[in-house]
Parts: structure tokens; C-alpha cells; sequence
């Protein structure tokens, strides 16, 4: 499936910050595909400037395994309840997955309780670079609208946020780049315990996502077992391309890309043909996919041409990970 944000001058696709973008996110519905009528130039460029992939074979699974956890933590024993980190290589699609996740639990949960005003059931909290225990806490307050001031030590703004939280009605909290913490330093440290302490006293399904967590400082010492110990590792990697079920899955992926193009000389399943050469050169990358796709769209309307074709898409040069990693092995 692919979705694209409203035209606007603010992008509701971007990574939220505060609850109103959250809530603006949330509420940006995928427009009709086709449309009613012909686009200008203009409106196309923008379109595949925005256009995002929202369904993949780890969302259907992250889902799933999420939905599992939510009903395991509503028997909550006292201790730190049960969590998921979404863990993979750069440009995988984690931030997409974890907010497409929030998304649709929001959606479902604001559809039970008839859309209060006073409900918000997902929070979503990227980790700042070199994150203490009082920024991390600050971040959410932040996320909330709290008046905190900066002689509020930590431990009054946690009571702060875990209150309003609980009187929200939070039940998902999502943090990304949860890589960026390193339970080896005291900072580092601190933080994990900050996190442990949300989790204990907000009656919420805790998600980390970030890269390569497998091997990360977060899952070592002391604290990184806690972690691990609590919480299930779900991989997402880059899309395979070996086995009929691998390339069916990706192709299906392209496929979705393939009818929300807009372009005046696509033809349908035109760029499906390309499944397995746009492999090769992302490596099953969903993030270098989108934007190898995307780029290709603009420039296609730019030089008048109006579609895809391998030419044009071997003159996009791709991000540096995926133009100098090893290529998968097969033939294209």
C-alpha cells in the first residue's frame, strides 16, 4: 500500500514531535488512487515527493506481535511490562513500521472509545542525541505541551508526564533510535533506568525501534539484560529476493508503487517489470527503494518524458549505503 500526506505546507508524513502533529498524522487519510481529474505538474512533483510505503511483510508481523503483547500486558503483575524492539540495518523501513503501527492502533482505539478529547492513546518520542534520564522525560513533556520549566528537577517532571499520561489514556508509547543510548555510560545508563521507571508506572505497551540492536550498547551489562529479558527483538531487514515467496512478496511491494504513480505515460505493471533490477540495486532496502522510485517519478515529469524506465533509473544515483554495499547475488 502506499500513501501520500495532504498538499500542504506542513508534511504530516514527517517524524512528529509534538501531539498535534501526532494527531495531524493520524488523521492525514491516503488520498484516492486514481484521482478525479488531471493534476498539474506541480501537484504530481509534490505527490512523489511524499509518497510513502506503508505495507510490508515486518508490518503485517510487527502488528500481530504487537497486538499479542497489549492483551499479555493487561495483566500486569507490578513489574515493568512486556515490550518489542523493532531492530535493523539503516534505510529498512523501522521508523515507517513503528509509526504505521501507532497509526493504526490510534485509529482502532479512537474508534472504541467514540474520539475523545481528552484520550490519546499513542505517544511517539524520538531519542535526542547523547539523551540524559531529565532530557528523555523533558522530550515527553515536551511532546504533551507541559508547562515545565527549567528548574523542575527530574523526578518532578516524570511524576508530571506519567500522570498526564495516565489521565490521557496512553497505552502505546513508541521510541525511536533507541541506538543512540549506550547503557555502558552513567548517561547511558540513567536513561535505561528512566525508561524501565515510564514503564512501570504508565499502564502502557512499551516499542523500541533503532538500528542493529542486536549488537548495540543498549542489550549489554546489567541494564541490557533487563532489557532484553523483557522485551522481544523483532527483525527487519532487507527484503530477500531468493525463494518464489521472497520475490512474490517484493514484487507485491512493487506492484503497490506501480499504481500510486502519476505519471501521463505510465503504463500499468510497467515498473513491476523492473522488480528484480530495483532489488539489485537497493538491496531490498525499503528506504532506498522509496527514494530511488520517487526521484525517478519527479524527474521523469522534470525532462517530459512522463514514466519510469531503466535508463532513467540507472542515471539516479542511490545513498551511499546502497550504492556501495555488495550487491545481492542472482542476475538481474
Amino acid at each position: 500500500m502506499i500513501a501520500a500526506g495532504q498538499q500542504s505546507e506542513d508534511d504530516p508524513y514527517a517524524s512528529p514531535t509534538t501531539w498535534r502533529e501526532w494527531t495531524r498524522f493520524v488523521d492525514t487519510d491516503p488520498p484516492s488512487l486514481p484521482g478525479t481529474g488531471p493534476w498539474s505538474a506541480e501537484e504530481r512533483l509534490d505527490y512523489h515527493s511524499r509518497f510513502v510505503v506503508l505495507s510490508t511483510p515486518t508490518m503485517a508481523k510487527a502488528s500481530l506481535t504487537l497486538r499479542r503483547l497489549m492483551i499479555l500486558n493487561r495483566r500486569h503483575n507490578g513489574t515493568a511490562r512486556r515490550g518489542m524492539l523493532l531492530s535493523g540495518p539503516p534505510t529498512t523501513g523501522k521508523t515507517t513500521t513503528l509509526q504505521q503501527l501507532g497509526r493504526t492502533f490510534h485509529l482502532a482505539d479512537r474508534a472504541r472509545h467514540n474520539a475523545p478529547d481528552d484520550h490519546l492513546p499513542v505517544v511517539f518520542l524520538s531519542v535526542p542525541p547523547a539523551a540524559t534520564a531529565k532530557m528523555l522525560v523533558s522530550e515527553l513533556a515536551r511532546f504533551l505541551d507541559l508547562p515545565i520549566t527549567a528548574s523542575m528537577n527530574q523526578a518532578r517532571i516524570t511524576d508530571i508526564v506519567c500522570a498526564t499520561l495516565n489521565e490521557l489514556g496512553t497505552r502505546l508509547v513508541l521510541i525511536d533510535d533507541v541506538h543512540l543510548l549506550n547503557t555502558r555510560t552513567r548517561t547511558g545508563a540513567e536513561t535505561s533506568d528512566q525508561m524501565k521507571h515510564l514503564s512501570e508506572r504508565i499502564p502502557a505497551t512499551f516499542v523500541y525501534a533503532g538500528v542493529a540492536l542486536d549488537s548495540s550498547p543498549l542489550l549489554t551489562g546489567v541494564r541490557g539484560t533487563q532489557i532484553a529479558g523483557r522485551f522481544k527483538t523483532l527483525r527487519n531487514p532487507p527484503l530477500g529476493h531468493g525463494s518464489a515467496a521472497q520475490r512474490a512478496s517484493w514484487e507485491g511491494l512493487i506492484q503497490g508503487m506501480d499504481q500510486a504513480l502519476r505519471l501521463n505515460a505510465h503504463r500499468k505493471g510497467a515498473l513491476v517489470r523492473h522488480a528484480p533490477y530495483l532489488h539489485h540495486r537497493t538491496g531490498g532496502r525499503i528506504g532506498s527503494l522509496s527514494a530511488l522510485v520517487r526521484e525517478a517519478a519527479i524527474a521523469a515529469i522534470l525532462d517530459g518524458s512522463e514514466k519510469i524506465t531503466k535508463r532513467l533509473l540507472d542515471d539516479i544515483e542511490l545513498d551511499e549505503l546502497a550504492e556501495h554495499a555488495p550487491p545481492p547475488a542472482g542476475r538481474l
